[in-house]
């Protein structure tokens, strides 16, 4: 039996469109994991070999989850980052009100006796 690993998600990577169709690909081989795990039983090996094949699905089922888990989280924080830059963006084009450092009811020029 051959044990494969894909960690081909990066945070920046699962910012791209591409983040989707990584999302996609491992939930198919979640299924394919979970389906093979269900068919361990039915196999004609013996005992200890099947607690070792279930192991080993089981781990690997923990570990496509994660990458899941880690992609969704990384493909929210690029949305929430890209709305960020968007809000700032329309910040920084709406006119600012000038600031001014004068008290109320007072002109500009403000006489002090000592």
């Amino acid at each position: 039996m051959q044990v494969s690993s894909s960690t081909s998600a990066s945070a920046s990577g699962a910012a791209s469109s591409s983040g989707g169709n990584d999302i996609t690909a491992l939930q198919r081989k979640l299924k394919e994991l979970q389906q093979a795990l269900k068919e361990v039983s039915s196999e004609n090996i013996d005992a200890k070999a099947k607690q070792t094949k279930a192991k080993l699905l089981q781990s690997q089922i923990m570990m496509v989850q994660s990458q899941i888990e880690a992609l969704m989280r990384a493909r929210q924080q690029a949305q929430i980052d890209k709305q960020r830059e968007q809000q700032q963006a329309a910040e920084a084009k709406s006119p600012s009100q000038p600031k001014s450092n004068k008290a109320p009811g007072l002109g500009g020029v403000v006489d002090v006796y000592v």
